[in-house]
């Protein structure tokens, strides 16, 4: 507009500027996205369960920065570096190890629980069987 005033032309400005300064560049996250996948693709029964812990953990974590549309760059290599320290830090389960990643759920009653009552419904059934006979 050539018939602008100055005052026009200065909140124009302020305006652009204020524009330009809350423009930031999206972090690229291919790279994170990459290893997240590598990570998922992972056996979890080859590697022992405390450094498989590890590597979920920090795949969690990974993958909150990849669905944060807000995260920073800083925090995009933040994750790929410690995702990527996870990894490495996997250790295999050595040939021969089967209690590695044993799963501890701390549920061994429920098969004695089940042999106990077996038990008892045999007994119950000779007892009411013999009752049966005794009766006649």
């Amino acid at each position: 507009n050539e018939k602008a005033t100055q005052a026009e032309v200065d909140e124009a400005c302020d305006a652009l500027t204020r524009a330009y300064l809350n423009l930031r560049l999206k972090p690229n996250k291919d790279l994170l996205s990459d290893l997240i996948n590598k990570a998922n693709g992972l056996n979890s029964a080859s590697y022992t369960a405390n450094t498989w812990a590890v590597v979920e953990n920090e795949v969690i974590k990974a993958q909150a920065v990849l669905e944060d549309p807000e995260a920073s760059e800083a925090e995009v290599k933040a994750a790929h570096a410690a995702l990527t320290k996870a990894l490495e830090g996997l250790e295999p389960v050595k040939a021969g190890d089967t209690t590695a990643n044993a799963i501890k759920t701390g549920d061994s009653s429920s098969v004695g629980i089940f042999i106990g009552l077996s038990v008892l419904s045999i007994l119950g059934l000779r007892i009411f069987k013999k009752r049966k006979y005794f009766f006649k």
